[in-house]
């Protein structure tokens, strides 16, 4: 059945549009259990094949003997966990994220080889198992990070080919080739041997060149975002003289012989019986700040935010790339640009677009699984949507909007979005309980100034990463693949 928003959208751009077919081979018909259904076979990553081999640059491939790069993959270990290290390890899908955050920390007696989990400046990383090729490049902000094994570490044998590798590997065509294997059958998992048999073009030195430095320009501003936000969260660790948050756990827990108690008086319990809302660690540190801020108010201060937006709950009617707005999940909100994007109807949610879409400088927090990631929103993001699992923290104005976004997002802030978290299975946070997140309004307004500065220069420099990330990819579609709009786009499912 197809949905009547989605057809009234599109069908004026179909109506011309020419069917989309291809051959496939008996042999690859057996070899996928002999499967009819079009799904199986990315039949757009075949035709991604035919557009690189008549392009006007020779073909080698990304690995093997004569190839632009080498990879590998580590052996597989079993975790020793504890509760804090200096061997902090992350995740695979993290690689894409701006300031990746670790998943835990690992013991020095875990056995395996530590430093060869080590990513290493310059390396391409792309994960190659659950979802797989997200890719990212070792900039300053990840090298010498432990990932887990399952992390494709590419290293190129010549300078120029690292920017140009990942701009093909980001491209959507080079994307939907190194998903499949010849016949267009999709692949599931990549393993180092896999890239022997991904074509990539040969381009000139020149354009490889400009791409590279495109790249590489993309990275360094994202790591100078990254140095302006920790600048500005120690201006605030500073100026309220904030010890690290494990000691506020030490200094707030008092144990029994058999367990973690406390007390808590009738008058506090605000209708809230449940352990974690009173925990002693929320009131040591608003203690704390309080003996150095000038005052302590909350997130719903008119002089704090203009608005705080829980949006409606909608059923969603997406369309093709260009007929919609982008809508991103919570898990994609630490990213510069974010992958898996889908497009949302616009005459769908015309009158729900005020509460939906997000403007630049507004804070993001997710309410829901995985609550209270935060970040800001860049200037490309104008007039996105987030989920309906995201709640906009509108500021004030720009005078305060980079100061909110930090102590939201750092350690302190976090410990007061979380205490408000409900539900038995999925935890869960609303607008109202935002509005009422303590913030400190610092005795040195010079400092609250420089410290909101710093995190929209920071937002700013990330704008123009994605930029120069977009710039790249374009010469890498117009003058290394030749794609036209009606090549690369990517339909739905053909049935």
């Amino acid at each position: 059945m197809v949905n009547a928003g989605l057809l009234s959208e599109t069908v004026e751009n179909k109506i011309n549009t020419s069917l989309k077919w291809c051959s496939v081979s008996l042999a690859d018909v057996i070899a996928r259990e002999k499967r009819l259904e079009a799904s199986v076979y990315d039949i757009e990553a075949k035709r991604a094949r035919q557009l690189i081999e008549s392009g006007k640059f020779p073909l080698i491939t990304i690995g093997g003997r004569n190839g632009l790069a080498s990879s590998y993959t580590c052996a597989r270990f079993k975790r020793i966990w504890v509760e804090e290290s200096d061997i902090p390890i992350y995740q695979p899908s993290a690689i894409v994220d701006i300031k990746p955050e670790p998943d835990g920390y690992i013991s020095h007696v875990t056995q395996t080889d530590i430093e060869a989990l080590r990513v290493k400046k310059g390396q391409v990383l792309m994960t190659c198992s659950g979802t797989i090729g997200k890719v990212a490049f070792v900039s300053d902000t990840l090298d010498q990070k432990v990932f887990s094994h399952d992390l494709l570490r590419i290293d190129c044998k010549n300078t120029i080919d690292k920017g140009y590798l990942y701009a093909y590997l980001k491209s959507k065509t080079g994307s939907k080739i190194l998903l499949s294997n010849r016949y267009g059958a999709v692949i599931t998992h990549i393993e180092p041997e896999h890239l022997a048999t991904v074509p990539i073009p040969d381009a000139s030195k020149e354009i490889k060149e400009r791409i590279h430095n495109l790249i590489m320009q993309s990275y360094k501003l994202r790591d100078e975002s990254n140095d302006l936000m920790e600048k500005a969260t120690a201006l605030l660790v500073k100026e309220l003289h904030l010890p690290v948050i494990s000691d506020f756990r030490l200094a707030a827990s008092r144990q029994s012989r058999e367990m973690d108690t406390f007390t808590v008086k009738l008058s506090d319990l605000s209708d809230r019986i449940d352990a974690s809302y009173h925990a002693p660690i929320v009131n040591a540190v608003l203690e704390h700040m309080a003996k150095y801020a000038v005052e302590i108010t909350t997130v719903g201060d008119r002089r704090i935010s203009r608005e705080v937006v829980l949006p409606p709950r909608f059923a969603r009617v997406y369309v093709e790339e260009g007929y919609g707005r982008v809508l991103i999940g919570g898990k994609q909100i630490h990213e510069l640009d974010p992958s898996g994007k889908k497009y949302l109807s616009n005459t769908k949610y015309r009158e729900l677009m005020d509460k939906l879409e997000v403007h630049q400088n507004t804070s993001l927090i997710t309410r829901s699984g995985s609550v209270g990631k935060v970040a800001l929103v860049p200037k490309h993001w104008e007039r996105w949507i987030p989920s309906d699992h995201i709640i906009r923290v509108v500021p004030a104005s720009d005078d305060i909007a980079g100061y909110l976004n930090v102590f939201l997002a750092s350690d302190y802030g976090r410990v007061f979005i979380k205490r408000y978290i409900y539900g038995s299975v999925v935890d869960e946070i609303d607008d109202n309980h935002v509005r009422r997140i303590p913030i400190p309004v610092l005795k040195d307004r010079d400092i609250q100034r420089e410290i909101n500065a710093l995190a929209l220069l920071a937002n700013e420099k990330r704008y123009r990463a994605y930029l120069s990330e977009q710039q790249a990819l374009k010469i890498m579609e117009e003058e290394v693949i030749s794609v036209t709009e009606s090549q690369i786009a990517i339909p739905g499912k053909i049935c």
